[in-house]
């Protein structure tokens, strides 16, 4: 596309074009293939997989469901039909929040426990052989130094998000 002078949009340049293009395409086909090697590997997908990871970074393995949501930038709902879909396969649990009743709280049940425990060698390997055995040190830190300048841009066109308070946001 070419800037016609009349739109006030800063078009990207060739090179700028061709970065972009490049994450998108990188991104689509890394997470495909992390989600694939889960789902062959133990049937689960990569949303199922970050749950059990957040959940087991927690005291107690247990979260909030709003903070859930927060931490995984998904919406409420969407968590709440994947946990529903993952407390059928016994692998995490809801109950009332003690704390006012209102809230509802996942919990990791012991066989989502060792199901993550039996998966995260699968997902690390596939996490460095397809990204961060690719470049140099330096690189991917620049690329967590761009990502996170973008999560905090759009965090904070977004404040509701709360995304901020979850712990091990950026790992």
């Amino acid at each position: 596309m070419t800037d016609d002078g009349d739109s006030g949009t800063t078009w990207l340049d060739e090179d700028e074009q061709r970065s972009w293009r490049a994450l998108v395409m990188g991104m689509t086909l890394l997470l495909d293939r992390l989600d694939d090697d889960l789902h062959r590997v133990c049937d689960l997908s990569m949303v199922e997989y970050e749950i059990l990871v957040r959940l087991s970074e927690r005291e107690g393995r247990q979260m909030r469901m709003a903070q859930l949501a927060a931490a995984l930038a998904h919406s409420r709902s969407r968590v709440t039909h994947t946990i529903g879909r993952m407390e059928r396969a016994g692998l995490v649990s809801r109950s009332s929040s003690p704390e006012d009743g209102r809230g509802v709280i996942a919990s990791m049940t012991d066989k989502g426990w060792d199901l993550l425990v039996r998966t995260a060698p699968v997902h690390v390997t596939g996490v460095r052989d397809n990204l961060v055995d690719l470049v140099s040190k330096e690189d991917f830190q620049a690329v967590g130094r761009v990502m996170n300048a973008v999560a905090d841009h759009l965090v904070a066109a977004h404040p509701e998000m709360e995304i901020r308070d979850a712990p091990a946001n950026r790992r």
